[in-house]
């Protein structure tokens, strides 16, 4: 299901993928020679950490074993030099010494095969100026590379990246010779020789079985890792059938899949995002043209909605269009078909391999009603000039983590998070208790938070009144009503001190156990009030009226729990708006 789901990704995606047996490749250096194969230059085709792409032939599948890429390659490969091959020999003890010399007779083996094809390439293109110039150019410098580096001016920059990938251009060419046209087709004739044939388990039809997947590392993995892979003796061998023998995957299937999760997988990739040590993909399938527009927008809205976007001018207007896209698939103002799919992949490192920890498929109006039940659940009364962006996974797990950065959140909570998300399902106990924990050590309310703790009492399915956006003074929650009655009461101290000390003293307790402290802060809104006009003294006697009078019989609660400590927030936080709010409106009247 996931590999034929990337499959026909591929052929969604028509030329703005690669043709079997290319793929785009960063490569950092060009050795520039002429046609005689003379040495011309070596130039830098980085820009920071990134470098420029080539289509070139698509990378050999290795691991330990030895094998060369065609017409271009690292170092080791290419010219069969590494960091080692700059040491000085006399300065390495006994020990690194021996280290040092496995390290080159490693060089001296993969430059040997490096050597080996381009032999063999010449010796059938024996009338393409291009490798033969190559083929020249390493007959005539091959034994004294090290010092034609030397005089290179990019000889720092090539010890610093001495594991980035090289290749060559003729001297006055616009295309370096990996990417010559006749010499890629030479290659793939090649590859699709002597391979054994089966039914492909993607595609259903015959044709050449690959017997290895090509390596598509994420952040985490080591550089070969593969998103499919068989031990060989390992219990997984099944009729003397090894590899990706045992479970037949052809040729055509295994290239578009691999090319398909390259191209997700790209650094300015919008179908993809990544928290602590989880890549996360998604896609869409739209089954016509008329949809196609349609579900590269909802792509684009899960990526705004998900990722870490930077040099945003305004965040809340970014979030603003993504809400509008969710409700315009979802209300039918941008029509999809029943068959429109919308695709979620999850990917952790592990160890050799990439390991699939998510996977979820479904109709793209339903994924839509999803996001806007988040949208819905996470909305909350925002008062604030400024207003920033509150609902995306990246802004939630910051704010339940201490400085706020969402990459040390506490392991398994993102996935958790996401999955509440675009499943709509109730949101993680240990984001709700992560988030109590931080206002308590933090006493601060910011709007996330609150929207958090909203969130999750929403989705719980029990009988308590659901919370509302802004105040409801509906609500009778024996927490929810202790809440607002600590925001009147710092309310209070502010009008009458210019200041409250009351959050940071008393916050956790009143919050825990309403009857230990409640009494006390009473006591002292009596000498608050003194301190106020008449006007003043009646309105706040009234709103102390109004929520007490709500409070049970008993008195106030000896003490809440987790639930109702959450609603003690959300119901301070509520009573802090409606303060400002009211305010705000009584300087417009003023105006007028």
């Amino acid at each position: 299901m996931i590999l034929k789901a990337l499959y026909d990704y591929y052929d969604r995606m028509g030329d703005s993928l690669p043709v079997q047996g290319l793929e785009e490749k960063e490569i950092s250096f060009i050795i520039v020679i002429d046609k005689e194969g003379n040495f011309v230059r070596i130039e830098n085709r980085m820009n920071g950490k990134d470098s420029q792409k080539f289509l070139v032939a698509k990378s050999v599948k290795r691991s330990n074993n030895i094998a060369a890429n065609f017409l271009w390659d690292n170092f080791s490969y290419v010219l069969g030099i590494s960091n080692e091959s700059f040491a000085i020999t006399e300065e390495l003890d006994a020990a690194k010494k021996d280290s040092y010399d496995k390290v080159l007779e490693k060089n001296r083996k993969n430059h040997s095969a490096f050597i080996k094809k381009i032999k063999e390439i010449a010796a059938s293109s024996s009338d393409n100026e291009n490798i033969i110039a190559v083929e020249k150019f390493y007959e005539k410098y091959d034994d004294n590379i090290i010092e034609i580096l030397t005089q290179s001016d990019q000889y720092d920059n090539i010890k610093k990246n001495i594991t980035k990938n090289v290749s060559f251009l003729i001297n006055g060419s616009k295309n370096i010779i990996a990417e010559d046209k006749d010499l890629q087709r030479l290659n793939m004739s090649n590859c699709s020789s002597n391979e054994k044939e089966g039914v492909c388990l993607v595609t259903g039809k015959k044709g050449q079985i690959t017997r290895l997947f090509s390596s598509t590392s994420i952040a985490g993995s080591q550089a070969t890792a593969s998103i499919v892979s068989f031990q060989i003796s390992k219990g997984y061998d099944s009729y003397y059938k090894e590899q990706c023998y045992n479970a037949p995957i052809s040729k055509e299937a295994e290239f578009k899949i691999t090319t398909s999760l390259k191209y997700m997988l790209r650094k300015d990739s919008r179908n993809k995002f990544s928290i602590g040590n989880r890549t996360y993909l998604f896609w869409t399938s739209p089954t016509s043209e008329a949809t196609r527009k349609v579900s590269e927008e909802a792509e684009l809205g899960l990526y705004l909605l998900m990722g870490i976007q930077k040099d945003q001018d305004d965040p809340n207007a970014r979030l603003k269009l993504v809400k509008e896209t969710f409700l315009s698939i979802y209300s039918g103002k941008n029509i999809t078909s029943a068959s429109d799919k919308f695709f979620f992949l999850g990917l952790a490192p592990n160890a050799g391999r990439i390991a699939i920890v998510y996977w979820s498929e479904s109709n793209l109006k339903d994924f839509a009603g999803k996001i806007l039940e988040h949208f819905n659940d996470m909305e909350i009364n925002d008062t604030r000039k400024e207003k920033k962006p509150y609902y995306g996974l990246h802004q939630i797990m910051a704010t339940v983590t201490l400085g706020g950065k969402s990459t040390e959140v506490q392991p398994n909570l993102p996935d958790a998070t996401m999955r509440s998300i675009i499943e709509g399902i109730p949101y993680p106990y240990s984001l709700y208790t992560a988030c109590l924990r931080r206002i308590r050590a933090e006493q601060e309310l910011y709007i996330t938070r609150v929207s958090i703790l909203k969130a999750y009492l929403n989705r719980l399915n029990n009988n308590n009144k659901k919370i509302t956006i802004m105040l409801d003074k509906e609500n009778k929650n024996q927490g929810y009503l202790c809440g607002r009655l600590f925001a009147t009461l710092e309310y209070l101290q502010e009008r009458s001190n210019g200041s409250s000390n009351i959050r940071g003293r008393y916050l956790n307790s009143a919050s825990s156990t309403p009857a230990a402290v409640f009494p006390t802060l009473l006591n002292l809104s009596i000498h608050h009030e003194d301190k106020l006009n008449k006007g003043s003294q009646i309105h706040f006697e009234n709103l102390k009226g109004e929520i007490m009078g709500a409070i049970a019989s008993s008195g106030f609660p000896a003490h809440l729990d987790l639930e109702d400590q959450g609603r003690f927030m959300i119901g301070y936080y509520h009573q802090r708006q409606d303060f400002y709010t009211s305010n705000k409106e009584k300087e417009n009247n003023v105006e007028q």
